[in-house]
Protein backbone atom coordinates (compact mmCIF):
# COMPACT_ATOMS: atom_id res chain seq x y z
CA UNK A 1 0.00 0.00 0.00
CA UNK A 2 1.19 3.80 -0.70
CA UNK A 3 2.69 4.99 2.51
CA UNK A 4 3.83 8.32 1.19
CA UNK A 5 2.36 11.79 1.77
CA UNK A 6 0.97 13.46 -1.20
CA UNK A 7 0.35 17.24 -2.29
CA UNK A 8 -2.95 15.88 -2.90
CA UNK A 9 -5.52 12.99 -3.31
CA UNK A 10 -8.39 13.06 -5.98
CA UNK A 11 -11.39 10.44 -5.77
CA UNK A 12 -12.56 9.23 -9.33
CA UNK A 13 -11.27 9.41 -12.60
CA UNK A 14 -13.76 10.56 -14.54
CA UNK A 15 -14.01 13.68 -16.60
CA UNK A 16 -13.33 16.00 -13.52
CA UNK A 17 -11.28 13.94 -11.54
CA UNK A 18 -9.00 13.73 -14.55
CA UNK A 19 -8.72 17.19 -15.04
CA UNK A 20 -8.08 18.10 -11.52
CA UNK A 21 -5.21 15.17 -11.47
CA UNK A 22 -3.64 16.37 -14.89
CA UNK A 23 -3.77 20.20 -13.59
CA UNK A 24 -1.95 19.51 -10.36
CA UNK A 25 0.70 17.21 -11.66
CA UNK A 26 1.35 19.16 -14.72
CA UNK A 27 1.56 22.43 -11.99
CA UNK A 28 4.50 19.76 -10.41
CA UNK A 29 2.51 18.58 -7.39
CA UNK A 30 2.72 15.17 -6.45
CA UNK A 31 -0.87 13.52 -6.84
CA UNK A 32 -2.21 10.12 -5.96
CA UNK A 33 -5.33 9.24 -8.00
CA UNK A 34 -8.18 6.35 -6.61
CA UNK A 35 -10.19 4.91 -9.03
CA UNK A 36 -12.63 2.40 -7.76
CA UNK A 37 -13.03 0.30 -11.18
CA UNK A 38 -11.01 -2.01 -12.49
CA UNK A 39 -9.46 0.86 -15.28
CA UNK A 40 -10.63 4.61 -15.11
CA UNK A 41 -14.21 3.97 -17.67
CA UNK A 42 -14.79 0.45 -17.35
CA UNK A 43 -18.10 1.87 -15.51
CA UNK A 44 -18.94 4.21 -18.39
CA UNK A 45 -19.84 2.10 -21.28
CA UNK A 46 -22.45 5.14 -22.73
CA UNK A 47 -21.45 7.29 -24.95
CA UNK A 48 -21.47 11.41 -24.57
CA UNK A 49 -20.38 14.55 -25.60
CA UNK A 50 -17.22 16.31 -25.66
CA UNK A 51 -16.76 19.90 -25.90
CA UNK A 52 -13.43 20.47 -27.13
CA UNK A 53 -13.23 23.80 -25.84
CA UNK A 54 -12.70 22.71 -22.43
CA UNK A 55 -10.43 20.04 -22.81
CA UNK A 56 -8.34 22.33 -24.80
CA UNK A 57 -7.87 24.22 -22.36
CA UNK A 58 -6.09 21.58 -20.40
CA UNK A 59 -4.55 19.58 -23.39
CA UNK A 60 -3.82 21.92 -26.50
CA UNK A 61 -3.02 18.95 -28.80
CA UNK A 62 -5.26 16.23 -27.44
CA UNK A 63 -6.69 15.85 -31.29
CA UNK A 64 -3.49 14.09 -32.08
CA UNK A 65 -4.47 10.79 -30.19
CA UNK A 66 -7.31 11.30 -28.40
CA UNK A 67 -10.18 8.49 -29.12
CA UNK A 68 -13.17 10.75 -29.86
CA UNK A 69 -15.76 9.53 -32.52
CA UNK A 70 -17.64 11.73 -34.89
CA UNK A 71 -17.88 16.13 -34.73
CA UNK A 72 -21.11 17.30 -34.39
CA UNK A 73 -22.08 19.33 -37.53
CA UNK A 74 -26.04 18.53 -36.92
CA UNK A 75 -27.96 19.24 -33.74
CA UNK A 76 -32.06 18.03 -33.67
CA UNK A 77 -34.78 18.90 -30.87
CA UNK A 78 -37.75 17.12 -31.31
CA UNK A 79 -40.97 17.33 -29.01
CA UNK A 80 -42.65 14.54 -28.97
CA UNK A 81 -46.23 12.74 -28.94
CA UNK A 82 -46.68 9.20 -28.65
CA UNK A 83 -46.63 8.39 -32.84
CA UNK A 84 -45.12 11.81 -33.86
CA UNK A 85 -42.30 14.67 -33.43
CA UNK A 86 -42.31 18.34 -34.15
CA UNK A 87 -38.81 19.96 -34.33
CA UNK A 88 -36.27 22.14 -34.84
CA UNK A 89 -32.72 21.20 -36.16
CA UNK A 90 -29.28 23.46 -36.98
CA UNK A 91 -26.80 21.81 -39.58
CA UNK A 92 -24.08 24.31 -40.63
CA UNK A 93 -20.94 23.01 -42.80
CA UNK A 94 -18.94 25.78 -40.67
CA UNK A 95 -18.81 22.91 -38.15
CA UNK A 96 -16.45 21.05 -40.54
CA UNK A 97 -13.39 23.21 -39.39
CA UNK A 98 -10.27 22.45 -38.80
CA UNK A 99 -10.56 22.49 -34.93
CA UNK A 100 -14.18 21.10 -34.31
CA UNK A 101 -16.08 22.02 -31.56
CA UNK A 102 -18.11 19.43 -30.08
CA UNK A 103 -17.17 15.42 -30.72
CA UNK A 104 -19.19 11.89 -29.50
CA UNK A 105 -17.25 9.99 -27.83
CA UNK A 106 -17.28 6.47 -26.02
CA UNK A 107 -16.61 7.06 -22.36
CA UNK A 108 -14.77 3.88 -21.82
CA UNK A 109 -12.24 4.29 -24.28
CA UNK A 110 -11.89 8.64 -23.67
CA UNK A 111 -11.72 8.09 -19.56
CA UNK A 112 -8.86 5.63 -20.33
CA UNK A 113 -7.11 7.88 -22.74
CA UNK A 114 -7.63 10.77 -20.25
CA UNK A 115 -5.98 8.56 -17.64
CA UNK A 116 -3.28 7.81 -20.06
CA UNK A 117 -2.53 11.52 -19.60
CA UNK A 118 -2.52 12.01 -16.18
CA UNK A 119 0.09 9.59 -15.66
CA UNK A 120 2.31 10.58 -17.97
CA UNK A 121 2.00 14.09 -16.36
CA UNK A 122 3.55 12.74 -13.41
CA UNK A 123 0.63 11.34 -11.33
CA UNK A 124 0.10 8.10 -9.44
CA UNK A 125 -3.11 6.09 -10.57
CA UNK A 126 -4.52 3.09 -8.21
CA UNK A 127 -7.54 0.86 -9.96
CA UNK A 128 -9.71 -1.05 -7.87
CA UNK A 129 -8.85 1.05 -5.01
CA UNK A 130 -12.19 2.83 -2.96
CA UNK A 131 -11.64 5.49 -0.92
CA UNK A 132 -13.60 4.47 2.27
CA UNK A 133 -13.24 7.17 4.22
CA UNK A 134 -11.95 10.83 5.11
CA UNK A 135 -9.19 11.28 8.18
CA UNK A 136 -8.88 14.19 10.02
CA UNK A 137 -6.46 15.95 12.46
CA UNK A 138 -7.86 17.35 16.04
CA UNK A 139 -9.04 20.20 14.42
CA UNK A 140 -11.58 18.84 11.75
CA UNK A 141 -9.45 19.62 8.73
CA UNK A 142 -9.35 16.66 6.23
CA UNK A 143 -5.46 15.08 6.19
CA UNK A 144 -6.11 12.51 3.94
CA UNK A 145 -8.12 9.13 3.12
CA UNK A 146 -8.31 5.39 3.82
CA UNK A 147 -9.13 2.65 1.22
CA UNK A 148 -10.45 -0.64 1.45
CA UNK A 149 -7.22 -2.28 1.15
CA UNK A 150 -6.24 -1.41 4.79
CA UNK A 151 -3.41 0.15 6.46
CA UNK A 152 -2.72 3.45 7.57
CA UNK A 153 -4.26 6.12 6.11
CA UNK A 154 -3.22 8.04 2.74
CA UNK A 155 -2.11 11.19 3.99
CA UNK A 156 -2.50 14.72 1.62
CA UNK A 157 -2.94 18.37 2.07
CA UNK A 158 -5.76 18.23 0.16
CA UNK A 159 -7.98 15.76 -0.87
CA UNK A 160 -10.52 15.90 -4.40
CA UNK A 161 -13.69 15.06 -4.37
CA UNK A 162 -14.76 13.97 -8.02
CA UNK A 163 -16.43 10.79 -6.98
CA UNK A 164 -19.51 11.47 -8.67
CA UNK A 165 -23.34 12.62 -7.75
CA UNK A 166 -24.36 9.70 -5.78
CA UNK A 167 -20.37 9.22 -3.74
CA UNK A 168 -21.00 8.48 -0.44
CA UNK A 169 -17.30 9.67 0.65
CA UNK A 170 -18.05 13.30 1.14
CA UNK A 171 -21.46 12.32 2.82
CA UNK A 172 -20.06 10.34 5.18
CA UNK A 173 -17.56 12.54 6.65
CA UNK A 174 -20.28 15.43 6.64
CA UNK A 175 -18.35 17.59 4.34
CA UNK A 176 -21.40 17.69 1.92
CA UNK A 177 -25.66 16.20 2.18
CA UNK A 178 -26.66 13.60 0.22
CA UNK A 179 -28.92 14.47 -3.18
CA UNK A 180 -32.21 14.81 -2.98
CA UNK A 181 -34.56 12.75 -5.18
CA UNK A 182 -35.96 16.12 -7.10
CA UNK A 183 -32.23 16.94 -7.76
CA UNK A 184 -30.85 13.84 -9.48
CA UNK A 185 -32.17 12.00 -12.83
CA UNK A 186 -31.52 8.56 -13.42
CA UNK A 187 -29.95 7.94 -16.89
CA UNK A 188 -30.19 4.59 -18.85
CA UNK A 189 -28.96 4.20 -21.87
CA UNK A 190 -27.79 1.40 -24.43
CA UNK A 191 -24.98 1.45 -27.47
CA UNK A 192 -26.55 0.32 -30.70
CA UNK A 193 -24.10 -0.93 -32.88
CA UNK A 194 -24.26 -0.28 -36.99
CA UNK A 195 -21.99 -0.53 -39.85
CA UNK A 196 -20.42 3.28 -40.15
CA UNK A 197 -21.64 3.62 -43.58
CA UNK A 198 -25.20 2.55 -42.75
CA UNK A 199 -25.12 5.26 -39.67
CA UNK A 200 -23.60 7.85 -41.92
CA UNK A 201 -26.84 6.57 -44.85
CA UNK A 202 -29.33 7.51 -42.59
CA UNK A 203 -28.38 10.70 -40.70
CA UNK A 204 -27.05 11.99 -43.84
CA UNK A 205 -23.40 12.50 -42.78
CA UNK A 206 -20.04 11.56 -44.62
CA UNK A 207 -16.90 10.95 -42.91
CA UNK A 208 -16.38 11.81 -39.07
CA UNK A 209 -19.53 14.04 -39.03
CA UNK A 210 -22.07 13.60 -36.44
CA UNK A 211 -25.44 14.46 -35.36
CA UNK A 212 -27.49 14.72 -32.24
CA UNK A 213 -31.09 14.11 -31.55
CA UNK A 214 -32.54 15.27 -28.22
CA UNK A 215 -36.18 14.68 -27.79
CA UNK A 216 -38.94 15.21 -24.75
CA UNK A 217 -42.62 14.99 -24.43
CA UNK A 218 -44.82 12.38 -23.57
CA UNK A 219 -41.78 9.77 -23.86
CA UNK A 220 -40.74 11.02 -20.36
CA UNK A 221 -44.87 10.15 -19.44
CA UNK A 222 -45.25 12.98 -17.40
CA UNK A 223 -42.14 13.35 -15.87
CA UNK A 224 -39.40 15.77 -15.95
CA UNK A 225 -36.70 14.07 -18.35
CA UNK A 226 -35.19 13.71 -21.90
CA UNK A 227 -34.43 11.14 -24.11
CA UNK A 228 -31.44 11.72 -26.40
CA UNK A 229 -29.40 9.82 -30.05
CA UNK A 230 -25.36 10.62 -30.82
CA UNK A 231 -23.95 8.83 -33.67
CA UNK A 232 -20.43 7.30 -33.01
CA UNK A 233 -18.43 5.73 -35.60
CA UNK A 234 -19.98 2.06 -35.33
CA UNK A 235 -22.79 2.62 -33.09
CA UNK A 236 -25.45 4.78 -32.14
CA UNK A 237 -25.80 5.55 -28.23
CA UNK A 238 -29.72 5.93 -27.08
CA UNK A 239 -30.96 6.62 -24.18
CA UNK A 240 -33.44 8.72 -21.89
CA UNK A 241 -33.41 10.03 -18.07
CA UNK A 242 -36.20 11.26 -15.53
CA UNK A 243 -35.96 12.67 -12.44
CA UNK A 244 -35.48 9.90 -9.21
CA UNK A 245 -38.43 11.91 -7.46
CA UNK A 246 -40.16 11.23 -10.59
CA UNK A 247 -39.73 7.59 -11.06
CA UNK A 248 -40.04 7.01 -7.33
CA UNK A 249 -43.47 8.87 -7.56
CA UNK A 250 -45.14 7.51 -10.74
CA UNK A 251 -43.32 4.11 -10.29
CA UNK A 252 -42.38 4.27 -13.57
CA UNK A 253 -39.31 1.65 -14.85
CA UNK A 254 -36.74 3.24 -16.70
CA UNK A 255 -35.93 0.39 -18.56
CA UNK A 256 -39.80 0.71 -19.94
CA UNK A 257 -39.36 4.30 -20.89
CA UNK A 258 -36.45 3.37 -22.43
CA UNK A 259 -37.48 0.61 -24.70
CA UNK A 260 -40.60 2.84 -25.57
CA UNK A 261 -38.74 5.59 -26.74
CA UNK A 262 -36.44 2.70 -28.86
CA UNK A 263 -39.54 1.86 -30.85
CA UNK A 264 -41.12 5.07 -31.14
CA UNK A 265 -41.94 5.52 -35.06
CA UNK A 266 -39.51 8.87 -35.25
CA UNK A 267 -36.44 6.63 -33.86
CA UNK A 268 -36.87 3.11 -34.53
CA UNK A 269 -35.98 3.52 -38.13
CA UNK A 270 -32.78 4.73 -37.23
CA UNK A 271 -31.74 2.12 -35.26
CA UNK A 272 -33.55 -0.63 -37.15
CA UNK A 273 -30.78 -3.95 -37.86
CA UNK A 274 -28.77 -2.70 -34.79
CA UNK A 275 -27.20 -4.82 -32.15
CA UNK A 276 -27.41 -4.05 -28.49
CA UNK A 277 -24.20 -5.22 -27.03
CA UNK A 278 -24.10 -2.69 -23.79
CA UNK A 279 -26.29 -1.27 -21.39
CA UNK A 280 -25.88 1.12 -18.47
CA UNK A 281 -27.63 3.57 -15.77
CA UNK A 282 -26.02 6.20 -14.02
CA UNK A 283 -27.21 9.43 -11.94
CA UNK A 284 -26.66 12.72 -13.31
CA UNK A 285 -27.30 15.61 -11.07
CA UNK A 286 -29.71 17.96 -12.20
CA UNK A 287 -31.29 20.55 -9.53
CA UNK A 288 -28.83 23.51 -10.90
CA UNK A 289 -27.34 26.47 -9.02
CA UNK A 290 -29.71 26.03 -5.83
CA UNK A 291 -28.85 22.70 -5.70
CA UNK A 292 -25.10 23.35 -5.44
CA UNK A 293 -23.52 22.01 -2.29
CA UNK A 294 -20.57 23.36 -0.09
CA UNK A 295 -17.54 23.20 -2.95
CA UNK A 296 -14.38 23.16 -0.45
CA UNK A 297 -13.73 23.03 3.46
CA UNK A 298 -10.60 22.32 5.92
CA UNK A 299 -8.14 20.40 3.61
CA UNK A 300 -10.71 19.43 0.57
CA UNK A 301 -12.93 20.51 -2.59
CA UNK A 302 -16.01 18.76 -4.89
CA UNK A 303 -15.73 19.07 -8.22
CA UNK A 304 -18.06 17.69 -11.22
CA UNK A 305 -21.06 15.77 -10.44
CA UNK A 306 -19.66 15.77 -6.55
CA UNK A 307 -20.82 19.17 -7.15
CA UNK A 308 -23.93 18.91 -8.81
CA UNK A 309 -22.37 20.97 -11.41
CA UNK A 310 -24.31 20.27 -14.67
CA UNK A 311 -26.64 22.36 -16.81
CA UNK A 312 -29.74 20.30 -17.22
CA UNK A 313 -31.10 23.03 -19.53
CA UNK A 314 -28.15 23.08 -22.48
CA UNK A 315 -27.70 19.19 -21.48
CA UNK A 316 -23.91 19.87 -20.95
CA UNK A 317 -21.92 18.15 -18.13
CA UNK A 318 -18.63 16.82 -18.83
CA UNK A 319 -17.89 20.72 -20.14
CA UNK A 320 -18.79 21.84 -16.42
CA UNK A 321 -16.60 18.68 -15.06
CA UNK A 322 -13.38 19.53 -16.67
CA UNK A 323 -13.53 23.25 -16.51
CA UNK A 324 -14.44 22.67 -12.24
CA UNK A 325 -11.58 20.04 -12.03
CA UNK A 326 -9.06 22.17 -13.83
CA UNK A 327 -10.01 25.29 -12.47
CA UNK A 328 -10.08 23.53 -8.77
CA UNK A 329 -6.10 22.04 -9.71
CA UNK A 330 -5.52 25.59 -10.42
CA UNK A 331 -6.51 26.94 -7.43
CA UNK A 332 -4.65 24.45 -5.43
CA UNK A 333 -1.45 24.77 -7.48
CA UNK A 334 -1.73 28.28 -6.59
CA UNK A 335 -2.61 28.02 -2.49
CA UNK A 336 1.02 25.43 -2.71
CA UNK A 337 3.56 27.08 -4.50
CA UNK A 338 2.50 30.17 -2.19
CA UNK A 339 3.42 27.83 0.62
CA UNK A 340 0.22 28.42 2.24
CA UNK A 341 -1.80 25.41 4.38
CA UNK A 342 -4.83 24.12 2.85
CA UNK A 343 -7.54 25.84 4.70
CA UNK A 344 -10.85 26.87 4.10
CA UNK A 345 -10.05 30.31 3.54
CA UNK A 346 -7.05 29.49 1.45
CA UNK A 347 -9.12 27.18 -0.64
CA UNK A 348 -11.85 29.95 -1.04
CA UNK A 349 -9.96 30.45 -4.29
CA UNK A 350 -11.26 28.22 -6.02
CA UNK A 351 -14.59 28.70 -5.73
CA UNK A 352 -13.56 32.52 -6.53
CA UNK A 353 -11.80 31.22 -9.62
CA UNK A 354 -15.05 29.49 -10.50
CA UNK A 355 -17.48 32.19 -10.11
CA UNK A 356 -15.79 33.93 -13.05
CA UNK A 357 -16.00 31.35 -14.80
CA UNK A 358 -19.01 30.78 -17.26
CA UNK A 359 -19.80 27.26 -15.28
CA UNK A 360 -21.52 29.47 -12.46
CA UNK A 361 -22.83 32.34 -14.59
CA UNK A 362 -24.63 29.59 -16.70
CA UNK A 363 -25.71 27.75 -13.59
CA UNK A 364 -26.84 31.00 -11.80
CA UNK A 365 -28.33 32.37 -15.33
CA UNK A 366 -30.81 29.26 -15.28
CA UNK A 367 -31.26 28.81 -11.37
CA UNK A 368 -34.96 28.64 -11.59
CA UNK A 369 -35.98 25.99 -14.36
CA UNK A 370 -35.01 23.42 -12.55
CA UNK A 371 -37.88 23.74 -10.28
CA UNK A 372 -40.19 25.05 -12.64
CA UNK A 373 -40.01 22.28 -15.25
CA UNK A 374 -40.69 20.15 -12.05
CA UNK A 375 -43.57 21.47 -10.63
CA UNK A 376 -45.30 21.90 -14.28
CA UNK A 377 -43.83 18.51 -15.65
CA UNK A 378 -47.30 17.37 -16.85
CA UNK A 379 -47.90 20.58 -18.69
CA UNK A 380 -44.73 20.77 -20.51
CA UNK A 381 -44.37 17.11 -20.79
CA UNK A 382 -47.29 16.03 -21.74
CA UNK A 383 -50.20 18.44 -22.72
CA UNK A 384 -47.99 20.60 -24.50
CA UNK A 385 -46.44 18.49 -26.68
CA UNK A 386 -49.77 16.88 -27.58
CA UNK A 387 -51.30 20.44 -28.43
CA UNK A 388 -48.65 20.94 -30.35
CA UNK A 389 -48.44 17.97 -32.41
CA UNK A 390 -52.39 18.75 -33.17
CA UNK A 391 -51.28 21.47 -34.13
CA UNK A 392 -49.05 20.57 -36.83
CA UNK A 393 -51.02 18.20 -38.12
CA UNK A 394 -54.23 20.49 -38.70
CA UNK A 395 -51.94 22.86 -40.79
CA UNK A 396 -50.62 20.14 -42.65
CA UNK A 397 -53.94 18.02 -43.33
CA UNK A 398 -55.54 19.27 -46.40
CA UNK A 399 -59.19 17.68 -45.93
CA UNK A 400 -61.55 20.97 -46.99
CA UNK A 401 -61.72 22.65 -43.78
CA UNK A 402 -60.89 26.36 -44.30
CA UNK A 403 -57.77 27.23 -43.07
CA UNK A 404 -59.77 29.34 -41.09
CA UNK A 405 -61.59 27.10 -39.14
CA UNK A 406 -58.72 25.05 -38.81
CA UNK A 407 -56.93 27.99 -36.95
CA UNK A 408 -59.88 28.58 -34.30
CA UNK A 409 -59.83 24.80 -33.74
CA UNK A 410 -55.98 25.02 -33.00
CA UNK A 411 -56.49 28.09 -30.56
CA UNK A 412 -59.60 26.35 -29.10
CA UNK A 413 -57.65 23.58 -27.96
CA UNK A 414 -54.71 25.00 -26.48
CA UNK A 415 -57.24 27.79 -24.08
CA UNK A 416 -59.27 24.37 -23.73
CA UNK A 417 -56.46 22.49 -22.39
CA UNK A 418 -54.37 25.43 -20.25
CA UNK A 419 -56.87 28.58 -20.36
CA UNK A 420 -55.82 32.49 -21.42
CA UNK A 421 -54.85 32.81 -18.14
CA UNK A 422 -52.68 29.60 -18.26
CA UNK A 423 -50.84 30.00 -21.48
CA UNK A 424 -49.48 33.14 -20.36
CA UNK A 425 -48.55 32.18 -16.95
CA UNK A 426 -46.33 29.39 -18.57
CA UNK A 427 -45.03 31.47 -21.43
CA UNK A 428 -44.35 34.52 -18.38
CA UNK A 429 -42.70 31.89 -15.78
CA UNK A 430 -41.20 30.15 -19.00
CA UNK A 431 -39.20 33.33 -20.14
CA UNK A 432 -38.12 34.39 -16.67
CA UNK A 433 -36.89 31.09 -15.93
CA UNK A 434 -34.83 30.75 -18.96
CA UNK A 435 -33.59 35.06 -18.35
Amino acid sequence: MVEEKFDAIVIGAGMSGNAAAFTMASGGLKVLQLERGEYPGSKNVQGAIMYADMLEKIIPDFRDDAPVERHLIEQRFWMMDNTSHAGVHYRSDDFNEAKPNRYTIIRAQFDKWFSRKVREAGATVLCETTATELTHDTKGTVIGVRTDRGGEAILADVVVLAEGVNGLLGTRAGVREMPRPETVALAVKEMHFLPEGLIEQRFGLKGNEGCVIEAAGTISRGMTGLAFLYTNKESISLGIGCLVSDFAEKMESPYGLLDAFKNHPSVKPLIAGSEVKEYAAHLIPEGGYKAIPRLYGDGWVAVGDAAQLNNAVHREGSNLAMTSGRIAGEAIVQVKSRNLPTTRRNLALYEAMLNKSFVLKDLKKHKDMPALLHTNSNNFFMTYPKLISQAAQNFMRVDGTPKIDKERATTAAFISARSRWGLVSDAVRLAFAWR
